[in-house]
């Protein structure tokens, strides 16, 4: 009896032990498990903000995004970013990838080469538009692709009240059509009838770009690098081209006498053009000469 009451003791002890390694088992995973979810609500939250992927009820938002951020290859990213804009069914409204060049310097490596030695800085512009049930996953796409992020702002902007005053304003355009159809056919009819209308055409392009602006969401996208590269380019060594062809003795001393001989002729035909100015000239100084020639024996004979 005594044997068969220890027997059902180590029983029930064994049965226990295992009942609590098993109950700490499961308190570890649902642990992890917990852990695990929220590790990946944090990494949602921090790559998507509630304003990009908010839906409240019976409301009308038009969403837009500006970021601001350091990438390693900007060119590289750009392409990456119009892809992805291009796969979430948007487009690329505005892209102006531009490189700013810090130095530019040319380093003579032989006789005949050199090297043209770069250093620039790269920064894209872009505005895309993307549908807005993607702007989300948008922007989770741009994020993966930051070294740092300088700024990024969402707005979602409730536009519920101007699409209900935009139908009332229907109704009332197409009340006041109605109440001019009815007036006597005159100039002021036909105005007022042309200002109806063309307020009802104002009205409905309103009406669509609010619309375009709340299916497809606006963002808009600087990137830069945050270091300097340098780009090396082999070029021809030109100062080496410049000093082997700067002088040829030679043919120069051949082109001077040349042209020596072109000015002696220059200066000949201008002489012959002048002839009637150096016949007066000559004829003046033979007159003073003999002028002079007359006074001076009749200054001899007074003496």
């Amino acid at each position: 009896m005594k044997t068969t009451y220890t027997t059902l003791s180590l029983s029930a002890i064994l049965l226990l032990s295992i009942y609590s390694c098993k109950k700490g088992e499961a308190t570890a995973i649902d642990y992890e498990a917990s852990a695990t979810a929220d590790s990946a609500s944090v990494i949602v939250s921090d790559s998507i903000s509630s304003a990009a992927t908010m839906n409240v009820k019976d409301k009308q938002f038009i969403k837009t995004a500006d970021v601001s951020m350091e990438v390693k290859d900007v060119y590289e990213a750009t392409i990456s970013i119009e892809k992805s804009v291009q796969d979430l069914g948007g487009f690329v409204a505005h892209s102006n990838l531009h490189t700013n060049v810090i130095s530019e310097d040319t380093y003579n490596t032989s006789t005949e080469n050199a090297m043209l030695v770069k250093k620039y800085q790269t920064e894209n512009r872009m505005q895309v538009r993307v549908p807005t049930a993607k702007l989300g996953e948008l922007l989770t796409l741009i994020n993966s692709k930051k070294l740092f992020l300088n700024s990024r702002s969402i707005n979602a902007e409730d536009v519920t009240s101007n699409i209900k005053y935009a139908e009332l304003e229907a109704k009332r355009i197409k009340k006041t059509s109605e109440n001019i159809s009815q007036l006597k056919t005159n100039k002021d009819k036909v105005k007022m009838g042309n200002d109806n209308m063309s307020e009802e055409n104002l009205q409905q392009l309103s009406n669509l770009n609010v619309t375009d602006n709340i299916k497809y969401s606006t963002v808009d996208i600087y990137i830069n690098e945050p270091k300097i590269r340098i780009a090396e380019i082999a070029v021809t060594n030109t100062r080496n081209i410049d000093n082997k062809y700067k002088f040829n003795f030679i043919y120069d001393a051949k082109n001077a006498f040349v042209e020596g001989f072109y000015l002696i002729q220059k200066i000949a035909v201008g002489l012959i053009t002048i002839w009637p100015v150096l016949l007066i000239a000559a004829g003046i100084i033979y007159l003073i000469r003999k002028r002079k020639s007359f006074k001076k024996p009749t200054q001899h004979i007074s003496e």
